[in-house]
């Protein structure tokens, strides 16, 4: 029997954690155990602490097992009904994926793993009542320990231990002064430093200067988890990033646990022996939340870190969406932009090599809603708090008030690099298409935006990459790209896409196939359909047959397949030089024949919406959001800079109407545009091209 309890625990340990996402957690909290331990005691009706979001939300269990069916092992998670105040912070009514668990309110249900959940009854550390365990058992002369004197937390290392007592010296005694020894009640004393308050790790405000009063009054009441802050220590400012706000054992005041960007913590998370997060040890340090203050570097719009970012009021859109948390604020329509987009401190504010995220987050979402499905989709409960940063901290900001701060693009590095997809997401510069295809298709599991038909298999992708057998194009646009990469692939379209981002023919970030690329504001995608009629080339007719050698002769058009009706086909292939073509017939959707009978077509067009630009490894966005020649904006999330290292990026949108201009010249006036005597910033769009966005007008909104 004892045999059989031990494999039934360990089964349960497996279970639980087989929820975690990544093997590395898995190892983590396996060798943490005590959180382990404490989860195979919960029960359905225990109250609990669910960490969500960076909130500790009070709830009860409603439900223990799990969620989706998985081999060998699936994952045990606890379904937690919120109460009180925290009701609507979930994101369930107790179902997943179309299955009901338990039942609750909208909004008031969490699936979450046990890492994740404790009982409302910590066992805390206290001098009143100091825990006795293997902790203060076996002291040896010249461990370091804590101890406790009239209720103050203070550290030293032991000398002697002698019966009850242990001889200490001291880092500070109990006036805190600096040196000497004590003697203390082994009671007291506790193995390890235990993070609590002493002088460098407990923070109050800094002195205030005259006539700073007023601004440092409330500059913390707006700050939450993940916030970017500073605080001051005795060695100057130090910087770091909020992880959990809340009121400890033995305090009364609300803290926060930050993790510093340096090794001037005195923790890996844990405060008064109880884990709050987690992060590399000496880089946890726990102050008074009053004590934070808006990182300066670049949260203001001055060097001076007493001069607050301008607060920005609130609009009319923003009173329209406040009621609703998860609603998604439309996008700018062209009407707008110039009133919510235009002008310095605007767009998303770039920080540490973050412009490839900005610039495609940019594009993709500040004008336009086609992707605006990966903002509410169903998603697994761990990525649920991506999901909510990417719509309530980056894409309603920026289209309500028309900026996002750089700390809220950094929280979202964060998460993704915490998924562990890599190590250096908030750090090091990365490619548009590496991004999106880990929020589309790894976070959110989006439907594959593109389908190719290849010999008869459908092969599924986000992005399109552009490949040429040979450059026989001087100047192309991207209709001629596009057909040219499909035509030497062998490639059709198994359906039209809602969005198609084709990726331009280059090599690395330097090397291009073509000085310039002339944009095509519409992507005539008919004829790349795999299935669905199209029409002869020549008379307009149903076309029957295409000839791939035609497509290469320069007489014919430069764009667009070479397909033909018969009759048509019969007289180009009756002259000498074609008669050697081998024209393929073509699949007509039984509802258009026989072909003789008159029939309707529709052409399947594209609309061009966005464009990425990379020179000098970085990355800009230019915005086609109205109908006019004119109607193109610019976007630069890094266009200038305030203060050195210490200082903050500039974002900038401003109107390029240039580009309509070029836009309408002929073929040969722009071959001749040297592209250094351009003007404004359209050398950009039509020489340093990366990734094209085109959206279909008639279905963006239902993906």
């Amino acid at each position: 029997m004892l045999h059989r309890g031990i494999h039934l625990q360990q089964q349960t340990e497996a279970e639980l954690l087989q929820a975690l996402c990544e093997d590395e957690e898995r190892l983590k909290w396996f060798r943490e155990g005590d959180a382990l331990k404490t989860a195979l005691g919960l029960t359905v009706g225990t109250p609990v602490t669910v960490e969500e979001g960076g909130k500790k939300l009070r709830g009860i269990i409603r439900y223990i097992g799990p969620i989706t069916d998985a081999f060998p092992i699936s994952g045990k998670f606890f379904g937690i009904e919120l109460q009180g105040e925290d009701r609507g912070e979930g994101h369930t009514n107790g179902s997943f994926q179309f299955r009901t668990f338990f039942s609750c309110d909208i909004h008031s249900g969490i699936f979450a793993p046990f890492s994740r959940v404790r009982p409302v009854v910590p066992s805390s550390l206290s001098p009143s009542m100091p825990k006795h365990s293997a902790e203060t058992e076996g002291l040896n002369m010249g461990d370091r320990v804590t101890y406790f004197i009239d209720e103050k937390c203070l550290h030293g290392m032991v000398l002697d231990v002698q019966g009850d007592f242990v001889k200490i010296s001291t880092d500070k005694d109990e006036n805190g002064k600096r040196g000497g020894e004590v003697q203390v009640s082994l009671r007291s004393v506790f193995k390890g430093e235990v993070p609590a308050e002493p002088e460098n790790m407990v923070v109050d405000p800094p002195p205030e200067e005259p006539g700073t009063e007023d601004l440092y009054s409330d500059h913390y009441l707006d700050l939450t988890v993940n916030s970017v802050v500073e605080v001051t220590l005795g060695d100057g400012n130090s910087y770091g990033i909020i992880r959990w706000i809340g009121t400890p054992p033995s305090r009364k005041e609300i803290m926060a646990g930050l993790e510093l960007e340096e090794d001037k913590g005195v923790s890996d998370g844990t405060f008064f022996n109880e884990r709050f997060f987690s992060c590399p040890n000496k880089r946890a340090l726990f102050v008074k939340l009053q004590s934070c203050r808006p990182d300066s570097r670049f949260q203001s719009t001055s060097a001076d870190p007493c001069k607050k970012m301008p607060k920005l009021e609130e609009t009319e859109r923003d009173r329209e969406h406040s009621a609703g948390k998860l609603e998604t604020v439309p996008p700018i329509s062209t009407e707008q932009v110039s009133s919510i987009l235009i002008g310095r401190m605007k767009g998303i504010q770039g920080h540490c090599n973050s412009c490839y995220m900005d610039a495609a987050l940019f594009s993709l979402f500040s004008c336009s809603s086609v992707l605006d499905s990966m903002l509410f989709k169903s998603t697994q409960p761990q990525d649920a708090p991506i999901q909510r940063t990417l719509l309530q901290d980056i894409v309603n900001p920026l289209r309500s008030k028309g900026f996002v701060e750089g700390r809220h693009i950094m929280k979202l590095r964060q998460q993704l690099q915490k998924h562990g997809y890599s190590h250096s997401f908030t750090t090091d510069e990365k490619d548009p298409e590496e991004f999106l295809t880990v929020i589309m298709h790894h976070i959110l599991a989006l439907d594959p935006l593109l389908k190719l038909s290849a010999g008869g298999k459908v092969q599924e992708s986000y992005c399109y990459q552009i490949f040429l057998d040979q450059n026989r194009l001087l100047l192309p646009t991207v209709q001629q790209l596009l057909e040219h990469s499909f035509h030497t692939a062998a490639l059709k379209l198994a359906e039209a896409p809602s969005c198609l981002i084709l990726q331009m023919p280059r090599f690395g970030k330097k090397f291009k196939m073509f000085d310039k690329i002339i944009p095509s504001l519409e992507l005539d995608i008919t004829d790349l359909l795999s299935e669905g009629p199209q029409q002869c080339m020549l008379c307009g007719d149903l076309a029957q047959l295409e000839c791939s050698d035609c497509f290469k002769e320069s007489l014919f058009s430069h764009t667009g397949f070479k397909i033909f009706c018969r009759k048509c086909s019969t007289q180009v292939h009756s002259h000498p030089q074609r008669r050697s073509h081998q024209p393929n017939a073509l699949d007509i959707p039984k509802a258009y024949l026989p072909s003789s009978k008159p029939h309707t077509l529709i052409r399947d067009k594209l609309e061009l919406f966005a464009v990425l630009c990379i020179e000098t490894s970085h990355y800009v966005s230019f915005i086609k959001h109205g109908p006019n020649s004119n109607d193109w904006i610019f976007f630069d999330s890094m266009a200038d800079r305030e203060g050195e290292s210490d200082g903050f990026n500039i974002p900038e949108v401003h109107t390029c109407p240039e580009v309509g201009m070029y836009l309408e010249m002929s073929l040969a006036e722009l071959a001749n545009q040297v592209p250094r005597d351009m003007k404004g910033v359209a050398k950009r769009l039509f020489c340093d091209a990366y990734m094209y966005l085109y959206q279909s007008p008639s279905m963006c909104l239902y993906r």
